[in-house]
């Protein structure tokens, strides 16, 4: 069986040096669907784009800077996807982004497992990519929540928001494993600890309308 040489799988195509860096983290992010970060292959990724394998580290000087790229790109994606609806009342708004983000880690969960389970959760560099994303997250929180942002009880309910997060990525990795409940299920779980977790009684009264 013959193997193919670097650039077989793809039409060679000239791109500037910024437009193929980012076909390169595209590919990579499009990869994740379907692979872990450390299972995909410099090889595979330089035949889909088209170059060498010596080119690509033209563009990363390492494999871990290439690594890096690819889950900033998935990080933002996952924000992006997940945008607050502004044109919902807070309490289905809050709904409608949990679904989003239960779509999102569904259509990816190889990646999602191992990045927060598998090697690359030992990445500091990696870990401190996901940790902000998740700070992220809390901010939007926070931006929606009917509170002051000098209100005295703010640091308590950003710790809240912050251990919500935490319930919510490490249900949903529980439920992508076993699917013990429907879907549904899950997300009124999310949506409704929110409100148990902050103990606060002005966000608790706008999610419950």
């Amino acid at each position: 069986m013959s193997v193919k040489s670097p650039g077989a799988g793809a039409k060679r195509v000239r791109l500037s040096p910024a437009e193929r860096r980012e076909q390169l983290i595209a590919l990579g992010v499009r990869m994740l669907r379907e692979k872990a970060l450390h299972d995909i292959s410099v090889g595979d990724i330089a035949e889909q784009a088209g170059i060498s394998r010596g080119l690509l580290f033209h563009y990363f000087p390492t494999l871990q800077e290439f690594q890096l790229a690819v889950v900033r790109h998935a990080n933002a994606e996952m924000l992006a996807r997940t945008t607050p609806d502004h044109t919902l009342a807070l309490p289905d708004m809050l709904r409608d982004a949990v679904c989003r983000y239960i779509d999102y880690v569904s259509d990816n969960r190889t990646s999602y497992l191992a990045l927060l389970r598998g090697p690359a959760s030992a990445d500091p560099e990696l870990a401190a990519l996901v940790d902000a994303t998740r700070g992220a997250v809390a901010d939007r929180v926070l931006a929606e929540a009917p509170i002051a942002l000098d209100d005295t009880e703010l640091p308590l309910l950003r710790l809240a928001v912050r251990g919500w997060i935490a319930f919510v990525e490490e249900t949903t990795l529980s439920w992508l494993r076993t699917a013990a409940i429907t879907r549904a299920q899950l997300i009124d779980l999310l949506v409704d600890a929110l409100p148990a977790l902050a103990r606060n009684p002005e966000l608790t009264a706008a999610l419950r309308g």
